[in-house]
């Protein structure tokens, strides 16, 4: 197994997927917060069940949308 850290790997996809499972994170927990909904984590090996904490400020995350069409 490669124990480099992620940060350093070549390939960009890799070195850069930390980052995008982040932000999906966050996106979930946004979701949850506007939804009601739980969040459904496994920490340890134990499955948990979160309620999604309306108090907690939430960091909005905002990202340019994908360009769609043929980029020249």
């Amino acid at each position: 197994m490669n124990r480099q850290p992620i940060e350093t790997a070549r390939d960009a996809d890799l070195r850069l997927s930390l980052r995008a499972m982040q932000r999906a994170a966050q996106r979930a927990r946004e979701l949850a917060a506007r939804t009601g909904t739980v969040i459904v984590i496994s920490r340890r090996g134990v499955v948990e069940l979160l309620q999604p904490d309306a108090a907690a400020p939430a960091q909005a995350i905002q990202e340019p949308g994908a360009p769609y069409g043929d980029q020249r």
